[in-house]
């Protein structure tokens, strides 16, 4: 009787659930998943620290690249940030694909549209890319040159789920692209989810100007910046398209590891 009793109350849902430590703020379990696979992809555990495996340690990472009040206890701050769509590259520094400041060194750096976007005409999206190029170019003596056939030092394309680099996208929201740094193969390409809609900024949808403008500071060398002026802070934000441009911040950055353009 007493072994019907307990298999019983193993079998009630959740009656054995462990409770949520106190990093997770009251908040639900759900959201606590949410945050840890957060924390996993865009703030990866660096084996050199001394609390690497700690979550509150994360957190705190998090909380200080979003300039928010450095507790290492989840909260709606938090919450709200997550939920945005943004870059798949991780915010971390220490970064495995951007070690030693990585740049080009040839003063001509190729690149090649492969495949391109259903939402928007091709020329569009070649004018789009053109533009977001010359934005920093402006900047740095480097020069761009788009090439049609053959393998470029940065190779831009829309794919959908995985894709063939390790890092598949996830469908409408959360991730919008990712780009590497600079480096052969796979360094420098950028890759857009052909799952999210896609505009020029005149109808509903995600800036394909501010997204590829920000994947290539990647494809450059840049990592995320935590300035939300920044054409590199890692989330999408819809801003007016008639004030787009570098901030003082992207312009520091790009110049730092290329120097000024002299003209």
């Amino acid at each position: 009787m007493q072994l019907a009793v307990l298999c019983a109350v193993c079998l009630l849902p959740g009656s054995l659930a462990l409770p949520l430590p106190p990093e997770a703020g009251g908040m639900s379990e759900p959201q606590w998943e949410q945050v840890q696979s957060y924390l996993k992809i865009f703030y990866p555990y660096d084996s050199k620290t001394r609390d690497a495996n700690s979550l509150r340690a994360k957190l705190k990472e998090m909380q200080k690249f979003f300039h928010l009040p450095i507790t290492g206890i989840l909260n709606s701050d938090i919450i709200k940030i997550i939920q945005k769509p943004r870059c798949g590259v991780p915010d971390v520094a220490e970064y495995s694909l951007f070690p030693n400041r990585p740049k080009w060194t040839s003063k001509v750096v190729t690149y090649r549209i492969i495949t391109y976007t259903r939402d928007l005409p091709r020329f569009k999206v070649n004018q789009l890319v053109e533009k977001a190029f010359a934005m920093w170019s402006k900047e740095i003596p480097l020069q761009f040159k788009k090439i049609k056939t053959g393998i470029a030092d940065i190779m831009i394309g829309f794919a959908r789920g995985a894709h063939g680099d390790g890092s598949p996208f996830d469908g409408p929201g959360n991730i919008l692209a990712h780009a590497f740094s600079p480096a052969p193969r796979l360094g420098g390409d950028a890759h857009f989810d052909e799952d999210e809609r896609w505009t020029d900024g005149t109808s509903i949808g995600i800036n394909f100007l501010f997204a590829v403008t920000h994947e290539l500071g990647h494809s450059l060398g840049l990592g995320h910046s935590p300035d939300p002026k920044a054409v590199m802070y890692p989330t999408y934000e819809d801003r007016d398209a008639k004030d787009f441009k570098l901030s003082q911040d992207d312009i520091e950055g790009i110049q730092d590891l290329y120097g000024k353009r002299r003209d």
